[in-house]
Formats: C-alpha cells, sequence, structure tokens
C-alpha cells in the first residue's frame, strides 16, 4: 500500500512539473521589443535577466561657441540644437563599449523650460533630434522613453539631458 501511495505522489509530483514547465516560456536570450506601431517609441521591452546592460548617466550637450559668456543663448544653442549635440555624444560613449545606438533599450529624457519658447519646454524641438536618431530608415530601433518637462537642469543654460540604457549584443 505504502508503495502505490509513493508511486502516486510522484507521479503527481512529475504531472505538475510538466505542467509547469509547459506553461514557462522558453527563455529568450534576446531583447523582445513590445512596438506601437503608430509611435516612435516602444510599448515596453524584456531583457533577458543575462543580458550585459550599458546605463549612462545624463548627458547634456557640450558648448556649441564657448566663446560665448554663460546665460547666452548662442552658448549651447536651442533645445533642438542641445538635443542633436547630446545625442551625437551618446552615440561617442556607446561606440567606446563597441554598442550602439541599435543597442538603445531605453532613455529618460529631461526637458527645460525655454525662454524663447514662452518658457515652456521645447517638446517639439526634442521630438525632431529623436527622429534623426531613431525609429527611421537608418535606424528602425525604437525606444522604451519617458520624456519630462522639468522645472531646470543643473546648469540654467542646459535645455535638455538624456539617460541611456543599452543592452550588449
Amino acid at each position: 500500500m505504502k508503495s502505490k501511495i509513493m508511486l502516486f505522489l510522484i507521479l503527481i509530483s512529475v504531472a505538475f512539473s510538466c505542467q509547469k514547465q509547459a506553461k514557462d516560456p522558453v527563455a529568450s536570450k534576446e531583447v523582445i521589443r513590445f512596438d506601437r506601431e503608430e509611435s516612435s517609441i516602444l510599448k515596453g521591452v524584456k531583457v533577458p535577466a543575462e543580458a550585459d546592460m550599458y546605463f549612462a548617466s545624463g548627458i547634456v550637450a557640450y558648448p556649441k561657441d564657448d566663446t560665448k559668456p554663460a546665460g547666452d543663448r548662442e552658448r549651447f544653442g536651442n533645445t533642438y540644437e542641445q538635443s542633436m549635440c547630446a545625442l551625437k555624444r551618446i552615440e561617442e560613449y556607446l561606440g567606446e563599449e563597441d554598442l550602439s545606438l541599435k543597442d538603445v533599450v531605453a532613455m529618460k529624457v529631461y526637458v527645460a523650460p525655454d525662454p524663447l519658447n514662452d518658457n515652456k519646454p521645447d517638446f517639439e524641438g526634442w521630438f525632431k533630434a529623436y527622429g534623426e536618431f531613431f525609429s527611421n530608415e537608418a535606424n528602425p530601433n525604437k525606444v522604451a522613453r519617458s520624456t519630462i518637462g522639468v522645472y531646470t537642469l543643473v546648469n540654467p543654460d542646459m535645455l535638455i539631458e538624456i539617460e541611456v540604457r543599452a543592452v550588449y549584443p
């Protein structure tokens, strides 16, 4: 009788084990991007647990004309110009790690008010620059992204700061 009970318990244990395995999807070793076709950004991204990640601190633009004094609009430029410069810097930093913009999976973007845009963040300037680097023919990659209007950045001449996360291939 004990052996029948033991056999029964083993069979139940095996059945539950197989059932659990059948429900669990095979662990993917690739990044899965959850697309929104109508949008230039993703709904989300699933990164495999064993993937190596690159996290970049908030990156801002270099001065476009460092002969101009602090506070002069021409020192760093408008939101679009600063966005372009910051994205080029990001591209360089990624390249140092043998990564590219195609490896970026997520971004946080902070946009400060622009005095020449009625003291509102120039989101359109940022969106235009983003479109020149992502979700286009040269780089169809979309990222999970948050764009946040903030009161100010640490340097009041800065209008945008960008953080990125990338996955090593």
